[in-house]
């Protein structure tokens, strides 16, 4: 059993390798502690699935070591898997008012808010986990209240960024400054633990403040009913979106749950106070079209959003030749064909589509090289160390920090444990790291015999067979198939099955578990011959 001993250790159990899911573990002196624990969505790698979960096998088993997890911010990727993960690590969450509003509605609707204890912390709060000082910093992303952590140990300093970007002009939020960020440096950062997400792009993420003109434009150009898409976490944008509502002359609807969810969480705490009142699905739809604009969810294809649903003519909020939807977000890598299918609907019915490749809409939450540059500038890291990236970002960030100037990096992935120090940083040893996946009420591994057999069943289909014997041997069989690629000839293949099957149940002397599989095997060999593929085969032998 893995026990911090003196000295600084590092391992990533979600987040390093791959865009999301990001749990993050630091430990010494016998201890732990956890930043973020988040989800990612589904894939067609695994059907059936719409959330994926790191597996916390390994500090699960230390659980009684682990002093809390702390939370930098509100997105699903950072705080999704709480409502199914934390209950079992039994230790408190340390999040800032409004990441804790966030967290306090996704506990009580798994009924969780008792079982689960939630520390509130100002945005740049200080305090103490066993061997652990803290200090939040508040940077600049695109949701409410993100915060870095300052992490003090008596082995080193880590600065653990979670997501940011520069914002000169940030709307909502007051982020540090090149100043507060340099004084940190100067205090001296062992160790940057850095988002790479957007490392590939050479020019800055852009401010918030920027998109008004360019959405205003947009929503003034436009002469039928408005729907504007964007990240429901992204409270500033539905600030702008507010502004842009009223500047427009523009009576403002909302579409979505988690729409609703951030307003209610944001005013709470004190923001979008000034929001523009809204009015309901069906005041909507009497408003003269030019008259009116919708904010709805779903810019990223999901299928049971308010835009997917308007789309298909499923949602109160009807679009209608002339309409315009404008994508006020990014194309999330692995979503561009849900998108476009989204996109193909919405011309199909002659509405007008604006994205960000054909108008100032949208600006990242992440940094592009050049607020990297700065950071590296202002902190002076003696090591970096990559995450939150596919392994492409994060070697490239590590490149270009040593251009820079970082004296040393290391790139690690999930399941890598790292020494940080003392001494030249390096991976100690290969822990257990995997993926959770959420189907339907149940919590099941996305490598486990489940997700297996679905994914056989989804390529190659299943076959049904029920033999019947009597006390002379075989009678009869019945057999059915779903998902196989017969169609035309389906009288002579299910004729082919039956004859295999009779042919392996005649034979004599065979216990029942070997006469099964001869016949499981037998109806396969045919389904291969005639398709080319190797469906899943049950058999059922039934004694008269």
């Amino acid at each position: 059993m893995t026990v911090p001993g003196k000295e600084l250790l590092f391992l990533a159990l979600g987040g390093s390798g791959e865009i999301g899911m990001n749990a993050n573990l630091y430990g010494c002196d016998g201890k732990w502690i956890m930043l973020d624990l988040g989800v990612s969505f589904g894939t067609p790698d695994y059907p059936g699935i719409d959330i994926v979960m790191p597996d916390l096998e390994f500090i699960e088993d230390r659980r009684d070591n682990l002093l809390g997890i702390v939370l930098t911010h509100g997105h699903e990727d950072h705080i999704g898997a709480l409502p199914y993960l934390a209950a079992e690590l039994g230790v408190p969450l340390y999040a800032n008012r409004f990441t804790a509003g966030l967290i306090a509605h996704k506990l009580a609707e798994e009924g969780l808010e008792k079982e689960v204890e939630v520390r509130t912390v100002d945005i740049d709060a200080r305090f103490e986990l066993g061997p652990f000082r803290l200090r939040m910093v508040p940077l600049a992303h695109s949701i409410l209240e993100m915060s870095a952590v300052v992490i003090d140990t008596p082995y080193g300093r880590v600065f653990h960024t979670g997501d940011w970007k520069l914002d000169e002009e940030p709307i909502l939020g007051e982020p540090a400054t090149a100043a507060m960020l340099s004084a940190i440096g100067d205090e001296g950062v062992d160790v940057l633990v850095c988002d790479s997400t957007n490392v590939f792009n050479t020019q800055p993420s852009g401010s918030e403040g920027d998109l008004r003109a360019g959405l205003v434009a947009a929503v003034g150009a436009a002469k039928g009913r408005v729907v504007v898409t964007t990240f429901a976490s992204n409270a500033a944008r539905l600030h702008t979106l507010g502004e842009v509502a009223r500047a427009t002359g523009r009576r403002l609807c909302v579409a979505g749950r988690s729409l609703d969810r951030i307003l209610s969480v944001a005013r709470s705490v004190g923001y979008l106070r000034d929001f523009p009142p809204t009015v309901d699905f069906d005041e909507a739809m009497r408003l003269p079209r030019d008259q009116v604009m919708v904010i709805a969810t779903g810019g990223q294809g999901e299928p049971r959003a308010a835009l997917a649903r308007m789309a298909g003519d499923v949602h109160q909020i009807k679009l209608e030749a002339g309409d315009t939807v404008v994508f006020s977000s990014k194309q999330i890598p692995g979503n561009e064909i849900a998108i476009g299918r989204i996109m193909n609907q919405l011309a199909a019915k002659d509405v007008l589509t604006v994205t960000e490749k054909q108008a100032h809409i949208h600006v990242s939450g992440h940094p592009g090289k050049p607020e990297l540059a700065a950071l590296y500038g202002w902190l002076r890291p003696k090591l970096i160390v990559p995450v939150h990236g596919e392994v492409r970002h994060m070697h490239e960030q590590a490149r270009f920090g040593l251009e820079q100037g970082i004296p040393a990096a290391l790139v690690q992935e999930n399941g890598d444990l790292c020494r940080l120090a003392p001494g030249a940083a390096t991976i100690v040893e290969r822990v257990r790291s995997g993926r959770l996946v959420l189907d339907g009420d149940v919590i099941l591994p996305a490598d486990g015999e489940t997700l297996n057999e679905r994914r056989k069943l989804s390529w190659n289909g299943q076959i049904s067979v029920a033999v019947v014997l009597g006390a002379r041997g075989y009678i009869g069989s019945e057999i059915q198939y779903r998902g196989v690629p017969v169609e035309d000839d389906r009288e002579a293949f299910l004729d082919e099955m039956n004859e295999a099957a009779e042919q392996a149940a005649s034979k004599k002397a065979r216990d029942r578990d070997a006469l099964k599989e001869a016949i499981r095997l037998g109806v396969r060999r045919v389904a291969t011959d005639w398709t080319g593929k190797k469906p899943i085969v049950d058999v059922l032998i039934v004694d008269v």
